[in-house]
């Protein structure tokens, strides 16, 4: 008996450990060099097409660090991927990938669009 719980929690902890591996693998992939630029572009043309080209807002909320500190990554990855009903932000699922969405949040965190 004892013998099946230690293989059970052995189990349950390489998995976990399998998960946080490939989670954490995907919060450090960075796109490309090209398509950073690529994403670069998209920010600020697309997204500033509603959010102001600086970003400082417009149709929609300005979108500076100081704007999105208190919202958590994963709500800012949520709206880009599903965007926002009934609003004007689109989704982006199936256009961006899951990692060029990490990279695009931490852009917008750092305020670093113009590098």
């Amino acid at each position: 008996m004892w013998l099946n719980s230690l293989l059970h929690r052995t189990v349950l902890t390489t998995l976990g450990l399998l998960m946080v591996t490939s989670v954490s693998a995907s919060v450090f992939a960075e796109p490309t060099a090209d398509r950073q630029q690529e994403l670069r572009h998209l920010l600020k043309h697309d997204c500033g097409s509603c959010h102001g080209m600086t970003l400082k807002g417009g149709l929609g909320p300005a979108l500076l660090p100081e704007n999105l500190a208190s919202k958590p990554d994963e709500v800012l990855k949520q709206t880009i991927i599903h965007g926002r009903p009934p609003t004007p932000m689109p989704p982006w699922m199936g256009i961006l990938t899951e990692e060029e969405i990490d990279w695009l949040v931490m852009l917008l965190r750092k305020g670093d669009i113009d590098a």
